[in-house]
């Protein structure tokens, strides 16, 4: 079994898996604090509940999709609370014309030769997708980016410019049993179809819609058939600005807050921190509230 937990930060994104071999991945971090009139406790309550998490875990590993604060914001306090001991990201050279304290710790950690692994598609290593006789693989797989690509370099030139570093993300998967989880980073529509024919999409069952849900990060309609996800989580820009994903089944966390997913082999059980959100297409099983969450649910593959 495997928990797959998305935190409800406002605009921005941070997840932790609890994976069922001896792997713990936090994906981005975000704490706007009193920025977003969030209760100040509130994070450290999160990093609570990760090191809780964590702890009986052999190896843990931070994955930052991108350097923009709502994916970094509270970095240091992440670090001075838990430690970063493996930081996984893009090889990049992202510059920002004002530079916060959280964006100053990523580049200490992108650049910390002994810390820092650059993710690329197809990239392998002990023990994010590669078992031995020590412990498990995380399951974790990375189809983006071709770092020869020329689209993909413009994108590290702008990050580098201090411009945007969206379209730097790699898209990720992780999958256990039956189940595959996607996510994009902040990944925008125009650059997915400019560079969509050099990324090998295939079935997945959850799917993390690019920036928050975005209409801007909206995945062409080709490359959804080709994903074919079961449910899609849109996450929490502001609501003028989100895409709803019509004729797809989905979660929508401005209103639904925290998810939970709780795998099994062939089904998901999932839990969200409103006790009022529910949807109509889950099958209710014998499950009752868990993880400080609601059960709305279970998808049967």
């Amino acid at each position: 079994m495997a928990i797959i937990k998305s935190f409800s930060v406002g605009d921005g994104d941070m997840f932790y898996i609890r994976h069922g071999s001896d792997n713990f991945t936090v994906i981005d971090c975000c704490n706007y604090g009193n920025k977003r009139n969030i209760d100040s406790d509130l994070f450290s309550n999160r990093l609570d509940e990760i090191k809780n998490q964590s702890k009986d875990k052999g190896i843990t590993r931070f994955i930052s999709t991108h350097p923009d604060e709502d994916h970094i914001s509270g970095l240091c306090e992440f670090y001075n609370k838990i430690g970063i001991v493996n930081f996984y990201c893009v090889q990049n050279e992202a510059t920002k014309t004002d530079e916060s304290k959280d964006f100053k710790k990523y580049c200490s950690l992108r650049d910390d030769e002994k810390k820092a692994f650059y993710l690329k598609k197809g990239c392998t290593r002990k023990w994010m997708n590669l078992t031995d006789e020590e412990r498990g693989s995380a399951g974790i797989n990375c189809l983006w980016p071709v770092i020869e690509n020329s689209d993909y370099k413009d994108a590290l030139k702008t990050a580098k410019d201090g411009g945007s570093p969206n379209n730097i993300s790699p898209i990720l998967t992780y999958a256990t049993g039956k189940i595959k989880f996607i996510w994009f980073g902040d990944i925008e529509t125009d650059f997915l179809e400019k560079v969509k024919n050099n990324i090998d999409f295939s079935k997945v069952t959850i799917l993390f819609a690019p920036h928050h849900g975005r209409d801007s990060g909206k995945i062409p309609e080709d490359i959804l058939k080709k994903l074919d996800p079961k449910i899609v989580i849109i996450g929490e820009a502001p609501s003028e600005d989100l895409n709803y994903y019509k004729n797809y089944c989905t979660i929508t966390q401005n209103s639904a807050g925290d998810i939970v997913f709780e795998t099994e082999d062939d089904k998901i059980n999932i839990f969200v921190g409103n006790e009022n959100y529910s949807v109509d297409y889950l099958k209710h099983e014998n499950c009752t509230d868990d993880f400080g969450c609601h059960y709305i649910g279970t998808l049967n593959l």
